[in-house]
């Protein structure tokens, strides 16, 4: 292991909910919690104010909604999140050629490796001002640990939480972790926490004093061994630089059981849809087509199917999907689906396409219009409108939308630059009203914010007066926070069983 701390660990702070209150005016410092919003959805991520309730991810979402029923429930906005990601890993990879990131928001980086840091005082000096270039760049915080291992640079992180920067100089590693409990290190989760506690081991000090032969006759040889050396501070895991993804996925949990068979081909479609459109987005190809499929008792099932080479045409998918469908009994209902594919590569083989257009040409006539009509059935999703989604009305100008139901859809209108906005009721069949692209977190020099309540807003609006300025915009480089505006309501008061919120 080195001896400068020059591993640092980068964890953005509540980095979903975060986005969503940069992005939101009206939610900022209040509880934000996003995931999925269904009966059997769960917790993505809460905010710090979410979390003061007890509100934590991987929570069933019906639990949140008990602890903060006033909190504002949101569907994830993964192109958003993504965006924001790609700017802070920019940022990671301007200090060095090695960042792994283990996350959207999280990720480690080598400074000595890019020559960013050689010492205690350097590290720090890099870790202060990387992250006053993410407050900049994006308007939100993050929390750095830095030490001379991985292991250690992700525990100062999470000890520097929220907003905050720690560095465990090299020589007071033992001291630190000796009273945390075992559950810190890496490796041990609940089951290996409960087996150490069952022999009288709780702290990464009592760890480290049972002794190396003792922990491998209680977990074995691999995982006794890996603990004993981590307990003493010892790790020497390098810090690899972007893995490879292995595969590419999407899956949709239904917030009922789906028994009709017509409609779990459809599902099936659009999910190998939204599969390719990730696979391009990456600009890869995959030669293996999986299927998920885990029914009404929760037996799981997964059907492949590996082609003569790599693929990205949509054609290509969907018809392995629905090869891969046919053998599956669905009857008794279906409560998640799922498509992936695998063997990523960076090419496609052109004979691909030429296999898609033989097996539609091959096909009966009375098949090849079967398809033509799903196309043309309306997607009830087209126009279902969630909460947290983006909007645009053609007199109003972009918003987000705070709920909808009995054929009517409520809508903030305010942008990330603007002053918390006024709440607006529509049908959900509005003509005017539509979905649109997020607008940015952060505006660069010379681009004046959207302004609410025009469509045209740039062209005829400077932001109020009284909007605090966004972090970054005071000055190159101070990455000073900004102040929440006082304007903002105390108190929530609405329906949170479809995410309906307004002023008292």
């Amino acid at each position: 292991m080195r001896n400068a701390p020059t591993i640092l660990h980068l964890d953005m702070d509540a980095f979903y909910a975060s986005v969503e209150q940069a992005a939101k005016p009206s939610l900022r410092g209040k509880a934000v919690v996003v995931g999925g919003l269904g009966p059997r959805g769960v917790v993505a991520t809460a905010s710090y104010e979410a979390r003061v309730f007890g509100v934590h991810s991987a929570m069933p979402m019906g639990q949140a909604r008990r602890l903060a029923p006033n909190a504002a429930y949101l569907v994830p906005r993964f192109s958003v999140y993504r965006s924001v990601s790609e700017q802070v890993m920019t940022l990671l990879r301007e200090l060095s050629p090695l960042v792994e990131p283990l996350s959207l928001d999280e990720a480690f980086v080598d400074l000595e490796a890019g020559g960013a840091a050689w010492d205690a005082e350097s590290a720090r000096l890099t870790g202060t001002r990387l992250r006053a270039d993410i407050r900049a760049v994006t308007g939100l915080t993050g929390s750095v640990g830095l030490a001379a291992s991985k292991m250690l640079a992700k525990i100062a992180s999470e000890q520097a939480k929220p907003d905050g920067l720690v560095l465990i100089e090299p020589g007071t590693e033992r001291a630190l972790l000796g009273p945390m409990p075992v559950r810190t290190l890496p490796g041990v989760g609940p089951a290996t926490g409960d087996h150490l506690r069952r022999a009288g081991i709780t702290t990464v000090e009592e760890l480290a004093a049972a002794g190396q032969d003792e922990l491998v006759r209680l977990l074995g040889r691999a995982h006794g061994q890996a603990l004993y050396a981590m307990a003493l501070a010892r790790d020497d895991r390098p810090v690899v630089a972007e893995r490879e993804a292995k595969s590419v996925s999407v899956e949709d949990t239904y917030d009922v059981d789906i028994h009709d068979r017509l409609r779990v081909g459809l599902e099936v479609q659009r999910l190998a849809d939204r599969c390719v459109r990730r696979l391009r987005e990456a600009r890869l190809s995959g030669r293996t087509i999986v299927l998920k499929v885990r029914r009404y008792d929760f037996s799981t099932l997964t059907r492949s199917e590996t082609l003569r080479g790599p693929t990205d045409d949509p054609a290509v998918v969907r018809e392995a999907a629905a090869r891969l469908l046919e053998s599956v009994d669905t009857t008794g209902g279906v409560r998640l689906l799922g498509v992936g594919v695998t063997g990523l590569a960076d090419y496609t083989q052109e004979d691909l396409f030429a296999q898609a257009a033989e097996e539609r040409a091959s096909e009966p006539a009375v098949e090849e219009a079967e398809p033509a009509a799903m196309e043309e059935e309306p997607r009830p999703e087209e126009r279902h409108w969630r909460p947290g989604q983006d909007v645009r009305h053609a007199v109003h100008g972009p918003g987000w939308v705070q709920g909808s139901g009995l054929g009517r859809v409520t809508v903030r209108f305010e942008t990330p630059q603007s002053a918390p906005g006024r709440v607006r009721t529509f049908r959900v069949d509005d003509a005017e009203l539509e979905q649109s692209e997020p607008l940015p977190l952060v505006l660069g020099p010379g681009h004046p914010p959207p302004c609410p309540g025009r469509s045209d807003g740039p062209r005829h609006r400077a932001p109020p007066p009284d909007v605090p300025p966004r972090a970054g915009q005071q000055g190159a480089g101070t990455g000073q926070a900004s102040s929440v505006p006082a304007s903002l309501p105390k108190s929530w008061s609405g329906s949170v069983a479809d995410g309906v919120m307004s002023r008292p």
